[in-house]
């Protein structure tokens, strides 16, 4: 059992590479998917991660796979589109959520467009499945700079951040705090994903936020135990992935998600505030 576990972690130095980006990023993108979920803005995150794609895509075509151009396409990328929605919402007919769908799928498809035609195969699913086994110690540097930035904005943003959370309207008119919080986190999730691309890929980025949060959801109630119980869930996902990607020979990124999925149904179920627990009769813990 042992050998089944601990091997590959301790014998094979891209296994550890690729435990240690995992970490590193639970660390970082778990406590910002807490707030994307308690601001109601989860599919926002998921839209987000495919408006990094055509960045990512600009880098990939001027400097190859390299980490650096591809981290600023893909940071400028984000930030355009969350910009540009928000200035055609506030200025034209359309609604934030329908200027957001349309930049994304825009975005998407550009960056699909860009990689397809000049790159490969092995390039695109690079570039939308990420490659958390090919870790290099760069982009553990860049994944541990971006979890460092993430906690300690948290700290400092905290207190507004719960409170947007609760009444963002009183938030506004009370306190000049209000633009600080709103667009750091913008910028928190847009590094966090660019970060989550580079270990998991566009397509699973997001996994690592939403999946862990909505899973402590149902497991805890209050804010602090929630974003710790988050970071659990994504690290112990994570490992699981990892090995039975390694064993089963199946793509890693697929598989760590998928493992963060079957965490969120066993919890949907059984969880203290899971579906059968709550509908338990409220005489039930009465011997007969």
């Amino acid at each position: 059992m042992n050998a089944l576990w601990l091997d590959p972690f301790l014998e094979f130095g891209f296994m550890q590479r690729a435990l240690l980006g995992c970490v590193l990023l639970s660390v970082s993108a778990a406590p910002v998917g807490v707030f994307l979920m308690l601001r109601r803005m989860s599919l926002t995150g998921d839209a987000m991660a495919h408006a990094i794609l055509p960045g990512a895509a600009l880098g990939y075509l001027v400097a190859g796979l390299s980490l650096g151009a591809m981290t600023v396409g893909g940071i400028a990328a984000g930030l355009a589109v969350a910009v540009g929605s928000g200035l055609v919402a506030r200025h034209t007919v359309l609604r934030e959520d329908t200027s957001l769908a349309a930049f994304y799928l825009l975005s998407l498809a550009l960056g699909v467009l860009i990689v397809s035609t000049r790159g490969n195969s092995v390039d695109l699913l690079h570039v939308l499945f990420g490659t958390v086994l090919a870790l290099d110690n760069a982009a553990l540097a860049l994944l541990g700079g971006i979890a460092l930035v993430t906690l300690l904005t948290l700290r400092v943003l905290y207190r507004p951040l719960v409170l947007e959370c609760l009444d963002p309207g009183f938030l506004r008119g009370n306190s000049r705090w209000s633009a600080a919080a709103h667009f750091g986190f913008l910028a928190l999730l847009v590094i966090n994903l660019v970060a989550g691309f580079h270990a998991l890929g566009t397509l699973m980025a997001v996994g690592m936020m939403v999946l862990p949060a909505a899973t402590a959801r149902f497991w805890v109630r209050r804010l602090l135990p929630m974003l710790a119980c988050a970071v659990a869930l994504a690290m112990l996902a994570s490992a699981c992935g990892l090995l039975v990607s390694y064993h089963a020979d199946w793509p890693t990124s697929p598989v760590i998600v998928l493992c963060l999925g079957a965490m969120l149904l066993f919890s949907m179920l059984f969880a203290p505030h899971g579906l059968l627990r709550h509908k338990r009769p409220a005489f039930s813990h009465l011997k007969a």
